[in-house]
């Protein structure tokens, strides 16, 4: 599906005191809480990134796979 408007990507991340994402800056500057960024991904509106659901049964944000460690969510630089 071709889009018109670009997709936004993930430059950096905030994490809790457990480390976990809890945030995601987007291209645009705008920072969007997790639950958003999952929405936005459904949308098609984050590149790079799917939702899955864990073992947990709860739903999940991570990077499409491609074989690289360096653009993986938990890798990013942090803000």
């Amino acid at each position: 599906m071709e889009s018109n408007r670009q997709q936004e990507q993930v430059v950096a991340v905030r994490k809790n005191g457990d480390g976990d994402i809890i945030e995601l800056k987007l291209t645009s500057g705008k920072v969007v809480d997790y639950k958003t960024a999952q929405t936005m991904v459904k949308n098609d509106e984050i590149a790079h990134l799917n939702v899955f659901r864990g073992r947990d049964g709860d739903e999940h944000l991570r990077s499409d796979p491609d074989g690289r460690k360096d653009n993986n969510l938990d890798q990013l630089p942090t803000f």
